[in-house]
């Protein structure tokens, strides 16, 4: 869709993943995805350097792979799906700095608590695919502490340390779609 010079795209779900990864007895990572997800950016032209970017994420797809820890992630100790069903991403800006490479500044809304946060953001291009179907592909990373979001359950260890680290890691790779007119 292009109005007066607006384009909207919109989060191709088939090539696209939302994950993170945390710290596990300190020692080793797991990770995890959101199974369900949308979003839209709205740019001038193809211009992303323009972007008004909005992400929801469904708070109960989570997922690791393994059954027991994602009903605990969903539970209150984390997510609290049952009062909090949506994860919410907005874009407050997006600066060039070069080289394909650029800085995200939006406000990340996790269980009713907003927070800015800056994402590092990887343009891996815009192509026409075999249909007649433009896309653009980003790769984007960051770094939050969930602690500030109120995901504060943990265990200590009797060696020291926690069973969960506080740092998420956030790892996306993102393909959107230019909406047709």
């Amino acid at each position: 869709m292009e109005t007066k010079g607006k384009t909207k795209w919109t989060i191709d779900l088939s090539h696209s993943k939302i994950g993170f990864r945390v710290k596990h007895l300190m020692i080793s990572n797991v990770q995890g995805t959101f199974r369900q997800f949308e979003g839209q950016v709205i740019t001038d032209g193809d211009d992303f350097s323009t972007s008004v970017i909005s992400i929801s994420i469904n708070s109960a797809s989570v997922d690791t792979e393994i059954a027991d820890r994602d009903t605990h992630l969903k539970s209150a100790d984390f997510f609290d799906i049952a009062n909090y069903p949506k994860i919410t991403f907005e874009g407050k800006g997006l600066k060039d700095l070069g080289d394909d490479m650029y800085e995200l500044r939006g406000d990340l809304t996790i269980k009713g608590v907003k927070k800015e946060i800056v994402l590092s953001v990887e343009y891996g291009g815009l192509v026409t695919d075999p249909w007649g179907n433009v896309k653009a592909g980003f790769s984007i990373t960051g770094k939050i502490n969930r602690k500030e979001w109120g995901l504060n359950w943990n265990v200590a260890l009797e060696a020291g340390g926690v069973l969960a680290g506080e740092e998420v890691k956030i790892i996306c790779d993102v393909e959107w779609a230019k909406s047709a007119n």
